[in-house]
């Protein structure tokens, strides 16, 4: 069996821990590991193979992060420039794979805490699968949820689909007892998917196959913007399972969560005898039923109820318990005044190391830039700034247009604006320097990649 990873989500309702470019996925909140590890290590012995279904910029973050397991395992990336939702990336997977193997689609957020009861109905829709039939999992509703869709059962039949309800619609379902809700992963032959595709959603089926066939091939497999771009973007639900007459629904009590909120978060943590979410950094007088998290700053509350308090580097979020759902509201007004806060952390993660910014004004950004051995930045040149850098430790090989040379720690060089020049660390620990631009324009588009190791454009 093959474990399918989707990887596509951007996780805003967990803003501003979550970022674009660092999804919730890759957040390591649980005991140093992120939700994305607990996914593959959930499925490490049920898997044959992992194939890993991807946004590419986020492509070294996710190998990086198997890696660390020190897994067997073999792994298949597949790497989307734009995402078009889950239908065409499950397609991709069942194209990369043998007709006749058994496909486990599952997303990468979400927490899965009863492995033994998750293994059995694993084994139970596997048997399913083997009979051509397409299995979804349905998860007991505990209260009535309308953040989440349901899916209407008849024993293990699926007589329909249910959009996400009302508050009075959601209870109905759950005094029915017949409703559960829908986990967002599937099972299946690769090939009766992809027949099922081709019958109820053909366009999306036709495009799909054809950015397939014209993707780029090395380490992984690249899917190029112009194919993806011509896919009509479509769930699976929407394409296959709302109109196939072949799906089951396999009951599943596993201790699920897809922690798509703070008050979803705030279940999974542990607490203090007064409801605390448990940290270090924080001292709670008198307070109750409080979630706070942070990153370094010691958090303080006196005689504060049911608050979410989260505290990054660069943006706090303080609302009422049942209120996180507009937490996606925010970033849409995030968004539109400063759109990098809803990208990016001020730590970023490259695929060659992390920056760091340490301050930002304007005309000047000053960054802390670490570049893993052996790893180096591309080739480029800027329009709009200039650069200065300082080595702290390590030591940098620095080209500067037609010059190599190697900087010492302590020692300095400057790039002027249009300067070809490229980072490089050929030795056996990290390089950290600081980097301080100088420029009227300091954003990270202001970037021409000449050379690029790593394929980005």
């Amino acid at each position: 069996m093959q474990v399918v990873i989707l990887c596509g989500g951007s996780g805003t309702r967990l803003w501003p821990i979550s970022r674009t470019l660092y999804p919730k996925q890759f957040v390591k909140l649980f005991e140093n590991e992120s939700l994305f590890q607990k996914t593959v290590k959930r499925n490490a012995k049920l898997a044959d193979s992992f194939s890993v279904v991807i946004n590419q910029e986020q492509y070294f973050m996710g190998l990086d992060q198997i890696e660390d397991l020190n897994l067997n395992t073999k792994s298949t990336f597949v790497l989307e420039p734009i995402g078009r939702n889950t239908a065409p990336a499950i397609a991709m997977a069942a194209l990369a794979c043998d007709p006749n193997e058994i496909l486990l689609v599952v997303p990468s957020d979400h927490l899965i805490e009863k492995q033994a009861a998750y293994e059995a109905v694993v084994k139970q829709a596997r048997e399913l699968a083997e009979n051509d039939r397409l299995v979804t999992f349905g998860i007991k509703p505990g209260y009535a949820e309308t953040g989440y869709g349901y899916i209407e059962a008849q024993g293990l039949e699926v007589k329909s689909f249910k959009e996400k309800p009302d508050t009075k619609t959601a209870e109905g379902y759950v005094s029915a007892g017949n409703y559960f809700w829908n986990s967002g992963m599937f099972c299946f032959k690769a090939k009766v998917f992809l027949e099922e595709l081709k019958g109820h959603a053909p366009d999306v089926y036709d495009q799909s196959v054809a950015a397939f066939n014209h993707a780029r091939r090395d380490q992984a497999i690249r899917l190029q913007m112009e194919d993806m771009k011509s896919i009509r973007s479509e769930s699976i639900d929407y394409a296959v399972m709302e109109k196939s007459k072949r799906v089951n629904v396999v009951p599943a009590d596993i201790g699920w969560s897809d922690l798509g909120s703070f008050d979803s978060l705030y279940e999974t943590m542990p607490k203090d005898a007064n409801g605390n979410t448990l940290s270090h950094n924080t001292i709670h007088l008198g307070s109750k039923n409080n979630l706070v998290i942070s990153d370094n700053r010691l958090i303080s509350t006196i005689d504060v109820e049911d608050l979410m308090i989260v505290d990054t580097a660069d943006a706090i979020v303080i609302a009422k318990k049942g209120s996180t759902q507009k937490v996606k509201e925010l970033v849409a007004e995030v968004k539109r005044r400063r759109p990098e806060m809803a990208n990016v952390h001020t730590t970023a993660h490259r695929p060659w190391g992390t920056y760091t910014i340490l301050e930002e004004n304007q005309g000047y950004k000053v960054k802390q830039i670490t570049v893993r051995p052996g790893a180096k930045l591309s080739l480029q040149y800027h329009h709009h700034r200039s650069e200065h850098w300082i080595v702290v430790s390590g030591i940098a090989t620095v080209t500067i247009d037609e010059n190599t040379f190697d900087l010492n720690q302590n020692q300095s060089t400057y790039i002027p604006k249009e300067a070809k020049h490229r980072l490089a660390n050929n030795q056996k620990d990290d390089l950290i320097l600081i980097e301080a631009q100088v420029g009227g324009y300091l954003g990270e588009d202001d970037i021409v990649r000449l050379q690029d190791d790593y394929k980005r454009n």
